[in-house]
């Protein structure tokens, strides 16, 4: 069985050691995260976490994370490319608050186990099954939260790095297989998740992202909120990221634009062919009035067809 196979009929595995992991301790780190994050930190009890991003005073996104409230601290999970990029955020904004910051993506080994029998395997590594997205439990020295990196059911392992290859060994001995980056991101497009960085990027306000479990309204004053309540209010948002497919085995570039009787009314983020689907999947910033219509759409330049599934 292929990693792909895996995602789509059982489970497989991958590695994310490297990620961004910033963690903060001390007794403001509450008040500051919660100033700083676009959901409601304040309401996480320990050993749950939700899904935010971090904007920056004209309301753009300047990054992604998983927040997750361990016993006497945050852990923040936040992609390669962001982990410095976040950790120098929210430090220039500590004045006089007992915070501190610890860039701990060298500490740990991550491993995602995804697909719709990964629940078998939480139970083989003797941990239990969690009900809610971003729930956390302690695992072998680290943890195991239920996060997706491709939008399938499945749960992430925070494990210190010497163990890394003692959890692989039992996921192998289990008949799990490796799924490879370019199988996760397959998926990962197939099931219309964004990744920070390719999808989703500092040009984009957070409405715009149509990752509304990001957000909590009404939560208060945190930085960029004043955008994003203008935005809510007067409902002035025109394009929305949105799964695309496009009748090719070709997928185009990102920033590939596609059009309507010779308009562009859309943008691609990320694209590749999809050996279930025997198409191109992609995600595309889509004009809102496009996606109540859904029309037949070209790439800009081509007759190649695309569609809003």
């Amino acid at each position: 069985m292929t990693g792909y196979e895996g995602l789509h009929t059982a489970a497989a595995w991958f590695d994310l050691s490297g990620r961004g992991l910033v963690r903060m301790t001390g007794e403001d780190r509450t008040r500051l995260l919660h100033a700083m994050a676009t959901n409601d930190i304040q309401k996480l009890a320990p050993w749950h976490g939700c899904y935010t991003f971090f904007l920056n005073a004209q309301g753009r996104i300047l990054a992604d994370a998983n927040v997750f409230v361990l016993d006497n601290s945050y852990l923040l999970d936040t992609e390669p490319e962001t982990g410095e990029k976040l950790l120098q955020h929210l430090d220039q904004y500590v004045i006089a608050d007992d915070v501190t910051f610890a860039d701990e993506s060298q500490q740990w080994a991550v491993i995602d186990v995804e697909g719709p029998e990964s629940g078998k395997i939480l139970e083989q590594l003797q941990a239990t099954p969690l009900d809610q997205p971003w729930d956390i439990q302690a695992w072998e020295g680290g943890m195991i939260a239920t996060v997706s990196a491709t939008g399938a059911v499945g749960f992430r392992v925070f494990i210190p790095a010497s163990e890394k290859a003692d959890v692989i060994a039992k996921l192998t001995s289990a008949g799990v297989p490796e799924a490879k980056p370019d199988e996760v991101r397959t998926v990962r497009i197939e099931n219309g998740k964004p990744r920070y960085g390719e999808d989703i990027t500092e040009r984009y306000l957070a409405q715009e992202t149509n990752q509304m479990h990001a957000v909590a309204y009404g939560k208060g004053c945190y930085l960029g909120q004043e955008i994003v309540e203008r935005v809510r209010s007067r409902a002035q948002i025109h394009r929305m990221l949105h799964s695309v497919r496009i009748r090719s085995q070709s997928p185009p570039e990102p920033r590939t634009k596609l059009n309507v009787e010779g308009q562009d009314i859309a943008e691609i983020t990320s694209a590749v062919f999809s050996p279930k689907l025997r198409e191109v999947a992609a995600l595309a910033y889509v004009r809102v009035e496009q996606l109540q219509t859904k029309p037949e759409m070209k790439i800009t330049g081509t007759d190649i067809t695309a569609y809003i599934p």
